[in-house]
């Protein structure tokens, strides 16, 4: 099975798939759709580093066959890792092996119906989406991005000029999804 988890930055998605995982052991795998964020090098030359993080800064087809191979069972495959402190994909970090029970995938766009991200909604077995408290969710990204080196000033001016537009468009282009989750009512975790 392939659990698709859903939202908009700074949602909980990768905190509910630990947690999943956590529950699960080791008949469950994770698979992030960050691992496939561009490299920082292709996002420059594609002009598009100021921005990354956005539908058009990932390979999105590298991800649509990841997802397909895992779901053909027919070997072992390597999946990329996103490592934020190098805020870089490192290729060939996970192992999803064929006798894995339940795969879950998060990441912005698993529902987004633009272009090739349409692709990504019809693998999925199971689709959740993550609809956070908007300042909260904001606070938590402001956060993040002072914690991996940036200013307050510098945090709030990326949370606002590219996470929230991406929020937006997750909010309003996304598919609907199986199950609905507020992560910030501390019952939907259980």
């Amino acid at each position: 099975r392939l659990l698709g988890i859903a939202g908009p930055p700074g949602a909980g998605k990768s905190t509910l798939a630990e947690q999943l995982l956590a529950h699960y052991g080791t008949r469950a795998q994770l698979l992030p759709m960050d691992g496939f964020h561009m490299a920082n090098e292709e996002l420059a030359r594609l002009t598009r580093a100021h921005r990354k993080g956005a539908p058009d800064t990932f390979d999105v087809e590298g991800y649509v066959a990841t997802l397909q191979r895992v779901l053909s069972r027919e070997h072992d495959v390597l999946a990329p890792r996103f490592v934020r402190e190098i805020e870089e994909p490192l290729a060939g970090a996970i192992r999803i092996a064929t006798t894995t029970e339940l795969v879950i995938t998060e990441g912005n766009y698993l529902l987004l119906q633009h272009g090739q991200w349409a692709q990504v909604t019809a693998l999925l077995d199971e689709t959740w989406m993550l609809r956070p408290n908007d300042d909260v969710r904001r606070e938590r990204l402001v956060g993040r991005h002072m914690a991996h080196g940036r200013s307050a000033a510098e945090a709030q001016d990326w949370v606002r000029t590219v996470d929230e537009p991406n929020a937006r468009l997750v909010a309003g282009s996304s598919a609907p999804a199986d199950v609905l989750i507020d992560p910030d009512d501390p019952e939907a975790w259980h």
